[in-house]
């Protein structure tokens, strides 16, 4: 899916991911073999509460500090604008809407990049065990592009 992905991109995207916190799944081997292949990468910032989040780029001698959450977070480096996302899940429905931690950090960010004309490729993994019948989305929820489980995607 990434390689036709990419294609579509036109070439190498710059990848969104976050660092594995609380059992999520954990992307860094993938995120390795996509720089390997000349993808760039990035992680997010929580630049201040009830806000979108910022991305920094990321590779694997790339200095991080805990943020406030304790996820390990760049410490320095311009801000980017990731192509392609991958979100993890906490649980997922039928629509691809899921359910976070509850910051609302990824819809917020889903609806900046949007509203500023960066359109970003949603991608959430997560375990096929996260499948809810109704996540219950509220008006301010957006929906994934497709959805990554150890059963495969859905989109």
């Amino acid at each position: 899916m990434l390689d036709t992905l990419a294609a579509k991109l036109g070439g190498a995207p710059r990848l969104g991911f976050c660092w594995p916190h609380q059992g999520e799944f954990d992307a860094r081997g993938l995120v390795e073999r996509l720089l390997a292949r000349g993808w760039t990468a990035c992680l997010p910032v929580v630049v201040a509460e009830e806000m979108s989040l910022a991305f920094r780029p990321w590779t694997p001698t790339t200095p991080l500090a805990p943020d406030r959450y304790g996820i390990p977070t760049p410490t320095a480096g311009d801000f980017v604008t990731p192509e392609v996302l991958l979100i993890p899940l906490v649980a997922v429905d039928d629509r691809n809407y899921r359910i976070g931690y509850g910051g609302g950090f990824f819809d917020r960010t889903l609806a900046a990049l949007a509203a500023a004309g960066h359109r970003a490729t949603a991608i959430g993994v997560g375990f096929e065990l996260a499948r809810v019948a109704d996540t219950l989305p509220g008006p301010h929820d957006m929906p994934l592009d497709f959805v990554v489980t150890e059963r495969g995607s859905s989109g």
